[in-house]
């Protein structure tokens, strides 16, 4: 069994030269390899006749790699948990129709559909997102669990939460997606910039939230659910809960057009719909939703189940088409707010956070209409939502940074040079209000 990561120039040296084996399956995945390793063991058992070669690359690197071989590919799978990537290999033309046969996978989970309709990918697993926490840190810092995305924006929370950005995430875009259209634009924003104001980190991929969570680095972080699932079957002294308003979305698989072994391909997909693929997702180094119901009756006591339990998921109706049309827009408006102005933002909330205490304590009107000019200020939003969703507007934003320094197109840095300044003059503003209303 070979669990090889490669990187793009490897991996075309490997097709110009011919090595590939006829029975090879070349998967690009954003799953780790504790997820990949004990599927890739199992099919191959299933499946001797066939090898496995996992390129573990980001969601958005994998959507890269895969445009920019499409003249010569070398790839058969794209597999991730975003279904707005897989819909950029469709509007691209690089996914391929291909017959997936299955029994006992129904046509959706919660109230989203399983399978493109146009079958150019397929649901495997079921997604979630949400909150987890290492129970010993807050025992030791005397905090409750947050179990609602409101709790986070509270002042106990104040440095002891982690999230990556959905810039280097596919899985945390979907994140920050469902909370914008759970919650609507404006309002989905305001409550990101609160949460985010207790931010201890934002970490550069999404599982170093998990494993900062599970080593105690800071005590909560916002994830896919199977990372808090998997934590705590691994043993680590972790809970994980779905706020009220998350989505429960299928995290997919797709045979890549002009696949070298779309056969092979095909095959590894049944796998993963089988009984038997399904139950290597309650692999406790896994934990992912089966999407077969059957499967559950195999699940440990406690595990989650989307098809009796109707709540999870059931808030948000995930529009994919809406996220997919701003994504990189999206990005950009967190890395500019959030990533980027950490620091800034992170202080105005702790200093409202502070004036609010001491206005609990001495009830002044003067203080409290200081506070909440404070809190509009942290609010305000650069754009409004029908700009979002502007084509021309949201085609600007062709391409993510993975740090602040990265060059980008001259008009996507002269309108996030314009986001930057708002919020940087309404972070400081708002600190210097909160401050003069806690003197008070």
């Amino acid at each position: 069994m070979r669990n090889t990561i490669l990187s793009s120039v490897a991996a075309v040296a490997l097709s110009a030269t011919g090595a590939l084996a006829d029975g090879t399956i070349t998967i690009i995945t954003s799953f780790p390899d504790s997820m990949t390793g004990p599927i890739e063991a199992a099919f191959e058992a299933a499946h001797p006749e066939y090898d496995l070669e996992v390129l573990n690359k980001k969601t958005s690197a994998g959507v890269k790699f895969i445009q920019e071989i499409s003249g010569e590919n070398t790839a058969d799978i794209f597999w991730a948990s975003a279904p707005d990537a897989f819909e950029v290999l469709k509007a691209d033309g690089l996914l391929a129709d291909v017959s997936i046969q299955s029994e006992g996978i129904p046509d959706k989970i919660g109230a989203y559909p399983l399978n493109d309709p146009d079958g150019k990918y397929y649901g495997f697993a079921g997604a979630g997102y949400g909150i987890m926490w290492n129970e010993r840190y807050l025992q030791a810092n005397d905090l409750q669990p947050a179990t609602e995305w409101a709790d986070l924006a509270s002042a106990e929370y104040h440095g002891h939460v982690g999230m990556s950005a959905p810039s280097r995430s596919g899985t945390t875009h979907l994140t920050v997606e469902t909370l914008l259209q759970g919650e609507g634009w404006d309002n989905g924003w305001a409550e990101w910039k609160r949460i985010a104001g207790n931010f201890r980190t934002v970490t550069e991929r999404s599982f170093g939230v998990p494993d900062g969570v599970n080593t105690g680095n800071f005590g909560l972080g916002i994830v896919i659910d199977f990372f808090g699932f998997s934590s705590k079957a691994s043993g680590f002294p972790v809970d994980f809960a779905y706020p009220t308003v998350t989505a429960l979305v299928p995290a997919n698989v797709g045979v890549v057009s002009n696949a070298p072994n779309e056969e092979g391909a095909v095959a590894f997909i049944e796998y993963l719909l089988t009984p038997e693929g399904q139950t290597v997702l309650l692999d406790p180094a896994i934990m992912r939703l089966p999407i077969n119901p059957a499967t559950y009756a195999n699940a440990p006591e406690g595990f989650p189940n989307p098809f009796e339990d109707s709540t999870i998921g059931a808030t948000v109706q995930f529009d994919v088409a809406k996220s997919g049309a701003r994504y990189n827009l999206v990005n950009s408006m967190f890395d500019v707010m959030i990533t980027y102005r950490l620091d800034d933002l992170r202080e105005a909330v702790g200093a409202l956070h502070k004036a609010e205490a001491r206005y609990a304590e001495t009830g002044n009107a003067e203080a409290k209409a200081l506070i909440d000019e404070a809190w509009a200020l942290i609010d305000a939003n650069p754009i409004d939502e029908a700009k979002s969703l502007d084509a021309d507007f949201a085609g600007i934003f062709t391409k993510k940074r993975k740090k602040a320094t990265d060059e980008v197109g001259e008009r996507q840095a002269e309108i996030e040079q314009r986001w930057d300044a708002f919020v940087l003059e309404n972070y400081a503003k708002a600190t210097e209000l909160a401050n003069k209303a806690a003197a008070m």
